[in-house]
């Protein structure tokens, strides 16, 4: 391992504009805070992770409550199953102005929305953060989302990543549009406020997407903000090492963390780009108590809150299937399975590990663990416990850090902070001060620099 490595770990908290956390059943939880409506719940969250260090705040987002089963969203709305979805953008603006070091990041979806827009509203909030910001590319999962958009159906997904690819050169194109010394704001009498011959028009002509310019926000304190991605298909993997900086990777094993993280590590490489300047990250439920007795009893609680109507509701809606139209042990046919349009990745891991070329609904619940605690790793046990955990993917090669994610919220993030992070610091796997003032800084990404105008296809 190698020795610069060692204070490097990574941390990000999984955040939701939402009535829970990522954890649908997180709302239930007696030592949840039920503000999710407030900016003052988000602020006290963006506070408590500056405290702790943390690299980035980073939101999940959907453009529709997971109303797929049974093409019915009562089941959502009854027991809170991610019924409520708020716009991130908001609540990330009031998370950085609170603070002054902490990363803020959201997810834009590259399906429904258009290149300019999302190049704009990112710039925008890295000017007004100080340089904090990262975006989150995605690509929708399901109909409702794309019925909810004004369409009558979701795209394929390799074609939607097609279709991402283009969004994402125009999105970099516009922000890497103004040279970084192009703005001079001269007040004296005859004094320029810009120079001309250093902005440029995108004029982008692609197969979906055309965006002319020019791009009217100059460039931000880091240059532009970072880019996450998430993608684990064949198809993502692809999309990930091309654009990625910071890579989200959901993996349930050690042995399939490793195996994942040599694998994009790998495809950042075939794609042209150093693979030691993507951090990749999963997500995990850190459950950490003074003893170990006292984290398997949080454990348990929090195992106790999540419902059966949670896990077909979620695979529903990353799936896009309508899981209500068969029963728990009916086989799915190849042709519908071929067919999905959403997380290839899940569909996969359930043949993979099933052993079924015609998985079950049962076996979808079985093996993807959707709506419970344990769709991700559950780090549990002391605070020294819960460190061992983390370094021993740490340190062996299977991440660069961890995407936290909170049993309950506020007070989720606080006892990780609190208990788990002084531990991180004391081994020395984490940092004790943040590098700098931006984003880039503090992940070690080195400087976005823009020089003459972007080469963009035509």
């Amino acid at each position: 391992m190698a020795e610069g490595r060692r204070a490097d770990m990574v941390l990000i908290a999984f955040m939701q504009a939402q009535n829970c956390t990522n954890y649908p059943g997180s709302w239930r939880h007696p030592q949840g805070i039920p503000d999710f409506l407030s900016a003052e719940h988000y602020v006290r969250i963006a506070r408590t992770l500056e405290e702790g260090k943390f690299h980035l705040a980073f939101f999940d987002d959907r453009l529709a409550m997971p109303d797929i089963f049974g093409n019915d969203h009562r089941l959502a709305v009854q027991w809170g199953i991610r019924s409520v979805k708020m716009d991130p953008v908001p609540l990330m603006t009031a998370m950085g102005l609170a603070t002054t070091r902490l990363g803020i990041g959201g997810t834009c979806t590259t399906t429904y929305f258009e290149p300019f827009d999302v190049a704009r509203t990112f710039m925008t909030l890295d000017h007004m953060i100080g340089g904090r910001a990262a975006w989150n590319v995605v690509t929708s999962m399901n109909d409702s989302e794309a019925r909810n958009m004004g369409v009558a159906e979701h795209p394929d997904h390799d074609l939607r990543y097609d279709r991402a690819d283009e969004f994402v050169e125009i999105v970099l194109g516009h922000w890497q549009s103004w040279e970084d010394d192009a703005l001079v704001v001269d007040t004296r009498p005859g004094g320029v406020f810009a120079q001309p011959d250093k902005v440029h028009r995108l004029d982008y002509r692609g197969r979906w997407y055309n965006s002319r310019g020019p791009f009217t926000v100059p460039r931000s304190p880091q240059g532009q903000p970072v880019i996450i991605q998430a993608g684990q298909s064949g198809r993502g993997i692809r999309f990930a090492a091309r654009w990625g900086e910071l890579v989200f990777a959901s993996y349930k094993t050690l042995p399939q963390a490793r195996a994942l993280y040599r694998t994009l590590k790998d495809a950042v490489a075939a794609a042209g780009r150093n693979p030691d300047l993507v951090r990749i990250a999963p997500p995990v439920y850190p459950i950490v108590g003074e003893t170990r007795a006292i984290a398997e009893e949080k454990r348990a609680f929090a195992d106790s809150l999540a419902r059966p109507e949670d896990a077909l509701a979620l695979l529903g809606e990353v799936l896009n299937i309508d899981f209500a139209q068969y029963g728990l042990d009916d086989p799915i046919g190849e042709a519908v399975l071929a067919n999905m349009t959403g997380q290839h990745a899940i569909r996969d891991r359930v043949v993979q590990v099933s052993g079924k070329s015609n998985p079950t609904p049962r076996d979808f619940i079985d093996v993807s663990r959707r709506g419970t605690i344990h769709e991700a790793p559950v780090f549990c046990g002391t605070p020294a416990d819960v460190a061992d955990q983390m370094e021993e993917w740490y340190q062996g090669e299977a991440c660069d850090g961890f995407v936290v994610a909170a049993t309950h919220r506020p007070g989720g993030y606080e006892e990780f902070a609190r208990l788990v992070v002084p531990e991180l610091q004391r081994r020395g796997v984490f940092q004790k001060e943040y590098r700098g003032r931006t984003l880039r800084e503090n992940l070690g990404l080195p400087p976005c620099v823009a020089r003459g105008r972007p080469t963009m296809r035509h």
